[in-house]
């Protein structure tokens, strides 16, 4: 819609999730880290955009940056909707049907997920869209200079989520960062269930 084709080009706006798969990021690295007994993370194959080819490269990537965090919280406002709409008719019920809750757990295990992938993704750490966005955002003078970052963002990456958890164990960052701003927007989201479901 910006103007690059590119994704397009590559058969990658797709929804077979075959097509997005990393074996590094998606099989072998979890496999390992599951092994391992470490924190679990991987990757899909990043969906390729080529910036020069954006009508405005600036805000095209601060735009395609922004479409996958806001998906997920589009998703995570949908699977509130519908917890609301299914625990509705129970409400006042001593013990629902074991198929609701069932259900009523993964949605808001859906939820949950969808909330934390999206603001996981808005880490200003290069690659994840956070760092498009920060890019965006900067005076093209610092920008630049930010830009230059991105090649040791895996590394940073792997240093935060991996080496220092394992090597010092109280100090859990990802728990620090990002679980705050999780629960924080789970309850607003939990709270449009709740109204649904008492409406």
């Amino acid at each position: 819609m910006l103007g690059d084709p590119t994704a397009r080009d590559a058969k990658r706006l797709s929804l077979n999730p075959i097509r997005h798969v990393d074996p590094i990021g998606t099989v072998v690295l979890p496999g390992m880290l599951a092994l391992a007994g470490a924190p679990v993370f991987g990757w899909a194959k990043p969906v390729p955009v080529n910036k020069w080819r954006l009508r405005n490269p600036r805000f095209g990537m601060m735009a395609v940056a922004a479409a996958g965090p806001g998906t997920n919280l589009i998703l995570a406002l949908i699977g509130a909707v519908l917890l609301g709409l299914l625990i509705r008719p129970s409400i006042g019920d001593a013990q629902p049907g074991e198929i609701v809750v069932f259900i009523a757990e993964n949605l808001k295990n859906f939820l949950l997920i969808n909330i934390f992938l999206a603001l996981f993704n808005l880490l200003p750490i290069p690659p994840f869209d956070g760092s498009h966005i920060v890019e965006g955002l900067l005076p093209r003078s610092l920008a630049a200079g930010y830009e230059k970052l991105r090649p040791f963002g895996f590394p940073l990456l792997f240093l935060l989520l991996i080496v220092i958890p394992w090597a010092f164990p109280q100090y859990q960052i990802l728990q620090w960062v990002l679980f705050p701003p999780v629960n924080w927007l789970s309850e607003h989201y939990l709270s449009v269930t709740r109204w649904i479901a008492l409406f």
